[in-house]
């Protein structure tokens, strides 16, 4: 049995006309160059994971662009929501892609989780969502299982970001830990890259496939770093390897003096 192939894209931020523009990017111009990197690479070929932020304006017509590129492109894609978007004109806009929670691929499981809450931008897991991946994950024993949500569940050492994270953390680390089987919690809304552990379980953000932060810093800051990408190559006995691409042939370049968004 061969390994599955999957690439993970987040906070693309696009907005409800083509021209939309944040820090200096044009979301659309720089999640189509991400897409043609991932192709020209000759990854993702069995799903893309889309991380939450798939607006930036909560538009339903950023909705509607993504699902007609995802279909020209003729991508598989799962998504879930973050703190920009809307769930209900998520799910009008991207009308081929309907919201699934739980996604079989080779012998691994994926499960979205929703750590969005509305009003602000911080996460939290619903009582109905860490029912729901309790439930799941007491049927998937023998798979492997990629934990997907928006949000981080820890601080990366920037005072702004690290107040946004999952605010029951704790409750959920408590909750995955019950089960063996979980082989990495994959995140997005931090705009930057990490691998590492979260306790013992294995973590990792995404960059955007917009703007990017800058790592470490206490107030809001961008990054200079260009639009990047997260694949994983995930083997059929568990193993998983992974790594981050930055677009290196992308010519916007970021407004790093903004001072947010």
């Amino acid at each position: 049995m061969r390994s599955v192939d999957i690439v993970q894209i987040t906070d693309l931020h696009l907005g409800k006309s083509p021209d939309f523009n944040l820090a200096g990017i044009n979301p659309l111009d720089s999640f189509n160059a991400v897409l043609d990197a991932v192709d020209s690479a000759g990854r993702g070929d069995d799903m893309l994971l889309l991380s939450g932020d798939l607006s930036g304006d909560s538009s339903e017509q950023a909705y509607i662009y993504l699902n007609d590129i995802l279909q020209r492109r003729s991508k598989s894609a799962i998504w879930l929501p973050g703190n920009h978007d809307n769930l209900d004109l998520m799910q009008a806009g991207l009308v081929n892609y309907p919201r699934s929670s739980v996604v079989d691929v080779g012998t691994w499981t994926i499960l979205a989780v929703d750590s969005s809450q509305s009003g602000t931008p911080a996460g939290f897991i619903s009582d109905t969502e860490l029912s729901f991946l309790d439930a799941r994950l007491s049927q998937l024993q023998g798979r492997s299982v990629m934990l997907a949500m928006h949000h981080c569940p820890i601080e990366l050492g920037s005072r702004w970001l690290d107040s946004q994270k999952v605010a029951n953390a704790n409750e959920l680390h408590a909750l995955l830990s019950k089960y063996s089987n979980i082989r990495a919690v994959v995140t997005g809304h931090v705009h930057q890259q990490y691998d590492g552990l979260w306790n013992q379980l294995p973590l990792y953000t995404t960059p955007s496939s917009c703007v990017q932060f800058e790592p470490r810093s206490n107030d809001f800051c961008i990054s200079q770093l260009p639009p990047g990408y997260r694949w994983f190559s995930l083997g059929p006995k568990g193993g998983l390897v992974t790594g981050v691409e930055f677009i290196d042939d992308f010519t916007q370049v970021p407004d790093t003096q903004i001072a947010g968004y």
